[in-house]
């Protein structure tokens, strides 16, 4: 991406606050304008001050060079603020844009790039943007037009020893545009090191319990090391590419105002200008210097701007597989108020990760409007598949599913997942306290409303024992919870959310034999008159399911009751006999 492109990327973020633009621009000229008038002041004080004959003439040089001061302090007052201002504002923009672009991706996306990478370029990314937008592209701007000021004074002070600035820049600006190109590319490759640092720490911290366990600390902790360094290396190359630019660049300012000094002074003392003229003219020349200088340095910050832009617009420009709400959802298609009946119609889906292993083949399957359906098979058999298909998390290659003889395809996704409520097997909590949590399924629900959905649950007790009760925090991903605790609250939230689609992926598989007594009559009670897909792996809890259906490799292999089943379907049979010990098939086991 070159720097006219990413322009081009972030001028959708700035067009909104054109004004505080126009009033920053306006700021840096008046500043840019203000400093280089101190050049006329500096010729003004040598020649009637400092080698004139009286102190008012002093003064008023004096005088002359305070008020510009001043008028240089205030331009760079509202400059800084303002640009400042707009690099935040511009940021906060980028970041909600993209966080909002994020979660509306198809969940393939997340399975080829990692967490910690995609929340490096939210934060780090970003706040190097801001750090460009709120002070390096000001400093670029102000130096630009420092520099045009600075060479339009010196033509006007002295001709022969402009020619000699002139042959001059182009040598200062060389090195800029040859290494520029390299700080570009390895200002990206930091970027992704420090994106795999993060990554990196973010898994092992995830997962904390399994390191310690396995006793991998030392292990863990010198992987990272060489992570760190890998980053360290690369920034290394990118700090030495860049104060190997900035030095050479000085070298060539000074040597270039040294040879000033001495044309110019040579010229003084021949009585060819003043001494006024010759210190304006080192002025400019300096004040030019350092313009370039400051180029040269921000022209680093701008290349490292450039990958992290770059950065940024490959995530905004990620296509999602699965349109986004446009929240226009067509009254004949929702189901708000009637029944939900669904249909599996020659289904066959591949995923994305994995396009050459199907995971459904060819699968029909129905589901009677409130009525309940069990899944069960081997794992690897499709059944969860089949809820993520149900939620449109992905569409089937070929085949289609339907909602009440819609093609769920043709519905509006907020539409098509408000009817649904999901329970699964690893219940997601958040980090935050128990009202939250439970709310999640219905955000505007009274406080009595979430108190009633807890105590359905069977979960109204323990969060009482709780520090805080409702109040209290569950930390990241609920780890101050069991997992029979986290298990009530997610069905806590489905029953707050009152669908009228139930999906239950194993619901009660953390719960001990009393509390899946108890939230057993629960869903039993939030079944009734709703549609329900069942995942189950222990067939004690579906027994009384009105139909099952048995998968096998992605397709149906098998229908009917639990009596009727293990007579016909060798494969529940054995299921059916692996969990139950007498031929009564009454007494649960432990699976196998």
């Amino acid at each position: 991406m070159s720097a006219r492109q990413m322009m081009g990327a972030l001028w959708q973020f700035v067009r909104p606050y054109k004004a505080i633009l126009t009033g920053a621009v306006v700021a840096l000229v008046f500043t840019a304008v203000v400093t280089l008038s101190i050049g006329q002041g500096v010729r003004l004080l040598v020649d009637q001050g400092l080698t004139g004959d009286t102190s008012e003439a002093l003064a008023h040089a004096v005088l002359v060079l305070m008020v510009l001061a001043v008028l240089m302090a205030a331009g760079t007052y509202a400059r800084h603020y303002l640009v400042s201002w707009l690099g935040e504002r511009v940021v906060a923009d980028l970041r909600n844009a993209v966080f909002a672009h994020i979660v509306t991706l198809h969940p393939s996306y997340f399975e080829t790039n990692r967490s910690g990478e995609i929340m490096s370029r939210l934060t780090t990314d970003t706040t190097l943007l801001q750090h460009i937008i709120g002070s390096s592209f000001s400093m670029a701007l102000r130096s630009a037009l420092m520099f045009v000021g600075a060479l339009a004074l010196l033509l006007f002070t002295n001709l022969k020893l402009s020619l000699l600035v002139l042959v001059g820049v182009p040598l200062v600006l060389m090195p800029i545009v040859l290494y520029g190109r390299r700080v570009r590319k390895l200002s990206k490759a930091s970027q992704d090191s420090i994106a795999d640092v993060g990554t990196y720490a973010g898994e092992i911290i995830q997962h904390i319990k399994t390191v310690q366990s396995y006793t991998r600390e030392q292990h863990e902790t010198q992987a990272f090391a060489r992570e760190v360094e890998t980053a360290f290396d690369v920034a290394k190359r990118r700090i030495r590419q860049r104060s190997l630019l900035v030095s050479v660049v000085i070298l060539l300012m000074f040597g270039a105002v040294g040879t000033l000094l001495w044309v110019g002074g040579n010229d003084m003392i021949a009585g060819r200008m003043s001494s006024g003229d010759l210190a304006a003219f080192v002025f400019y020349a300096i004040m030019m210097g350092s313009a370039v200088a400051t180029i040269s340095e921000v022209y680093g910050e701008l290349q490292r701007a450039t990958g992290a832009t770059e950065r940024l617009v490959d995530l905004l420009n990620v296509k999602a597989e699965i349109p986004v709400s446009d929240g226009s959802a067509h009254p004949e298609l929702s189901t708000e108020k009637g029944e939900a009946r669904m249909a599996f119609e020659a289904v066959e889906f591949r995923y994305p990760s994995r396009p050459d292993h199907p995971a459904i083949h060819g699968l029909n399957l129905d589901v009677a409007a409130g009525k309940s359906l069990a899944l069960v098979g081997p794992s690897g058999a499709g059944k969860s598949t089949l809820l993520e298909l149900l939620q449109r998390f992905y569409d089937p290659q070929h085949g289609r599913i339907t909602l009440n003889g819609t093609d769920i395809r043709e519905l509006d996704t907020h539409t098509l997942r408000r009817q649904m409520a999901v329970v699964p097997q690893q219940p997601a909590l958040f980090t935050a306290d128990v009202w939250y949590n439970i709310r999640y399924g219905k955000p505007d629900a009274s406080d009595e409303e979430v108190i009633a959905a807890a105590r359905a649950a069977h979960a109204h007790d323990f969060i009482q024992q709780l520090p805080d009760g409702y109040n209290s925090h569950l930390g990241e991903q609920g780890t101050r919870l069991s997992g029979g605790q986290k298990q009530r609250i997610a069905i806590a939230r489905a029953i707050l959310k009152d669908p009228k689609i139930l999906l239950l992926d194993e619901a009660t598989s953390a719960l001990d034999a009393e509390s899946e007594h108890h939230v057993q009559q629960a869903l039993q009670a939030l079944m009734k008159n709703r549609t329900t897909i069942v995942i189950a792996h222990r067939l004690a809890t579906i027994l009384h399911a009105d139909r099952i259906a048995v998968l096998d490799q992605g397709q149906v292999v098998a229908q009917g009751t639990h009596a009727e089943l293990v007579q016909t379907s060798p494969l529940y049979k054995r299921l059916a006999e692996l969990q139950f010990q007498n031929a009564e098939m009454k007494k649960p086991v432990d699976e196998v």
